[in-house]
């Protein structure tokens, strides 16, 4: 039994993934990863790190995060609790899709989590308090590869569905994109 169902949204590598929820008078199961059943979604690399964000308060960014090559990295975010607006951006230089970014509602209720490859930058901001999120990433944390782009730039125009709250200053300093940014080579 495939206990995911994957979809394509707009920009190419980018996957949906519908977790399919077992429920009972006990309560549900979810299968949050499995490598064997997320290969047809691309997902062809072990798992090297998990890391689980609490983010307490409504209207709060993270993002938008990168590792750079040789360290570029696939995602696949989850919300345990409470509901995001999560925004992927595709920053690979040669893609038809450069620079374009896609936006969804991850909830701890509608079982959706994002596929995200190599060559994107991710982000997402909080609709609820108290959230949870989980992301499996596929190459380790290199602080020397870490890299961002501004969630304000003018030029991105990303739509957050609520006032921004509350960001990191290492966030808010991230550079907006001008001339010079050529985007990522995998």
């Amino acid at each position: 039994m495939n206990r995911f169902i994957v979809s394509q949204p707009s920009i190419s590598g980018l996957k949906i993934i519908e977790r399919q929820r077992l429920t009972d008078t006990r309560g549900f199961l979810t299968r949050l990863f499995c490598a064997e059943e997320l290969s047809a979604a691309g997902w062809l690399k072990p798992v090297a790190q998990i890391n689980h964000t609490s983010t307490l308060h409504r209207g709060a960014v993270r993002g938008l995060h990168f590792q750079a090559p040789p360290h570029a990295e696939m995602k696949m975010i989850s919300c345990l609790r409470g509901e995001v607006w999560d925004v992927a951006v595709d920053i690979r230089r040669d893609s038809p899709t450069f620079l374009h970014w896609y936006g969804t509602l991850l909830s701890a209720e509608n079982n959706i989590s994002i596929l995200i490859p190599e060559g994107f930058a991710h982000g997402f901001q909080t609709l609820t308090d108290n959230v949870e999120m989980l992301y499996c990433h596929s190459a380790a944390y290199n602080r020397e590869a870490e890299r961002g782009l501004n969630p304000h730039d003018p030029f991105l125009a990303i739509n957050w569905p609520v006032p921004i709250t509350d960001m990191s200053d290492k966030d808010m300093t991230h550079p907006h994109i001008d001339k010079s940014f050529k985007g990522v080579i995998l």
